[in-house]
């Protein structure tokens, strides 16, 4: 994939955080995915949570044959120092380096992380989706921000994610009385639409197929290079 370069990554903290807030208003919530979805890229990226190593992997899933076509990687030695908040500015460098080695375009992204359900509103898929300029959503595994009620015990029940009376994200159970993921638009897609996808990429597990692959994979590389 060829996309061109969004910002440069030479930040501290604070300039990464106002960076944040300015990038968060160009994030687009309305729906631009194609009316049929099939090429589903899937995110994740591996490291320990102080380490200075972290690899990425995106793989690209057929919806209609239900097969991975596409899987790439990439590693970086020196990556952004660990800080609440800012998972983006350490992990989106290598997610971005694995892209750039993708010879199809999928139809969106999904990501293991949030989307808007983000204290300043710009989680690991928002920014992606900007650098790409794709539909992007976050579905993870763990709450960030925000609050809400205990969704129904069956796979498809869903409860709001609010933060300061705000929708920001969607608690989803993606299997029945499985603990749900959170899911949230991301960059050129909706809530419903966020919600839709990650249901249609489940293959009988918790997480989405395609970023279930992408996280063996992930962890596969990292623990070939330790």
């Amino acid at each position: 994939m060829q996309f061109s370069d969004l910002h440069p990554w030479d930040l501290s903290p604070k300039e990464a955080i106002a960076l944040q807030r300015e990038l968060a208003g160009r994030v687009v919530l309305r729906d631009d995915v194609a009316a049929s979805v099939r090429l589903v890229a899937g995110v994740d990226v591996s490291n320990a949570r102080f380490a200075t190593s972290v690899y990425a992997a995106v793989v690209l899933f057929d919806l209609l044959t239900g097969e991975v076509t596409e899987c790439v990687t990439a590693s970086a030695d020196r990556a952004f120092p660990y800080v609440p908040g800012l998972l983006s500015f350490r992990e989106l460098p290598v997610v971005l380096a694995a892209f750039r080695k993708l010879q199809r375009i999928p139809d969106v992204v999904l990501v293991d992380g949030q989307g808007i359900a983000h204290p300043r509103r710009l989680g690991l898929a928002s920014h992606l989706g900007l650098w790409l300029d794709l539909p992007t959503i976050g579905c993870a595994k763990s709450r960030l921000c925000g609050a809400h009620d205990v969704p129904g015990s069956r796979r498809g029940d869903w409860s709001c994610l609010m933060d300061d009376g705000a929708e920001i994200g969607r608690v989803v159970r993606t299997r029945d009385r499985i603990k749900p993921l959170y899911v949230s638009p991301g960059h050129k897609v909706d809530m419903e639409r966020a919600v839709q996808v990650v249901l249609d990429c489940g293959c009988g597990y918790r997480l989405p197929e395609p970023t279930r692959q992408a996280h063996i994979e992930s962890n596969r590389v990292r623990v070939m290079q330790m």
